[in-house]
């Protein structure tokens, strides 16, 4: 029987490292690695604020497209990375939001592929009112 080792530090180390260069990419606008840390494929999907992106070349479109700068993130809440096996993440972010009272939220799934390595396959970025209180 096959068991999934869950969060095995290895490779949470690896996907944290994807996760931070490609959030300095978006403060950057450094396309290339933007674009190099989601799948090429037309079933790539990202859902942001202002965007859905059904497939690699809207998400490409949309990159082009929106100036550089820090984003909407202003400070981390909580970031949750899981780790299935060798080949399989999910990397979740709560934050808060630039110069609002709101919490922000992002999640992505990413894929170990053999011949092309980590690579998001999904993606969502949303906003709510109010902080949930726990």
């Amino acid at each position: 029987m096959n068991t999934l080792v869950e969060n095995d530090p290895t490779v949470v180390a690896e996907v944290t490292a994807l996760f931070e260069e490609y959030e300095q990419a978006l403060i950057d606008k450094n396309v290339d690695v933007l674009d190099n840390t989601f799948w090429n494929n037309p079933r790539t999907i990202r859902y942001a604020m202002h965007e859905n992106g059904y497939g690699f070349s809207e998400i490409h479109k949309h990159r082009t497209s929106r100036a550089p700068g820090p984003g909407i993130k202003e400070v981390r809440r909580r970031l949750e990375i899981l780790t299935l096996g060798d080949n399989f993440a999910t990397v979740n972010l709560e934050f808060k939001v630039r110069d609002q009272d709101e919490v922000g939220r992002q999640s992505q799934t990413w894929v170990k592929f053999p011949d092309l390595g980590w690579k998001v396959v999904a993606a969502h970025v949303s906003i709510q009112d109010k902080a949930p209180r726990w």
